[in-house]
């Protein structure tokens, strides 16, 4: 029997970010949405951007409903609140994967997961980020980079 030693691989971290810092994670989301992105996902994002530059989202937005959750449940999603910047990059470059699949189901419920997220997001920031109690809970930051980087109607200096 031969001993091996059991080899840990660290990824490549920036060298501007710390262990707690969230700039490579964020980084992340800007790099996802360079690469080829859905139509449906463009499509998503711009509705975000445009409701938030016309309307601030000063209007309550609901919550998601069971169904919504459920969906989030079978492919084992927390809610917004509850996903860390890791997880959301995560579940974009899933989401990216599933809305161009030849698979049809898979291909709507991609976009479907898509629009729940997009919907808590919408609530989060009415709500004025009340609703997460966590820093390490960030996640919504970076569906928010994500939408601002794909949409077309997204300029940051307005």
């Amino acid at each position: 029997m031969i001993n091996r030693k059991i080899e840990t691989v660290n990824p490549i971290q920036s060298t501007l970010s710390r262990d707690d810092d969230s700039f490579t994670a964020l980084s992340t989301s800007a790099l996802l949405a360079k690469s080829a992105v859905p139509y449906s996902h463009r499509r998503i994002a711009d509705n975000y951007v445009i409701i938030k530059k016309v309307y601030k989202f000063q209007a309550v937005q609901s919550r998601i409903s069971n169904a919504e959750l459920q969906l989030l449940k079978k492919y084992d999603f927390n809610t917004l609140e509850f996903s860390t910047i890791k997880q959301i990059n995560e579940e974009l470059s899933y989401l990216k994967k599933w809305s161009t699949s030849s698979n049809e189901l898979l291909r709507k419920d991609a976009d479907n997961l898509l629009q729940i997220r997009s919907k808590e997001l919408k609530y989060i920031v009415a709500s004025r980020y009340s609703t997460v109690t966590n820093e390490i809970y960030n996640g919504y930051k970076a569906l928010e980079k994500y939408f601002e980087e794909i949409s077309k109607f997204y300029s940051p200096v307005s």
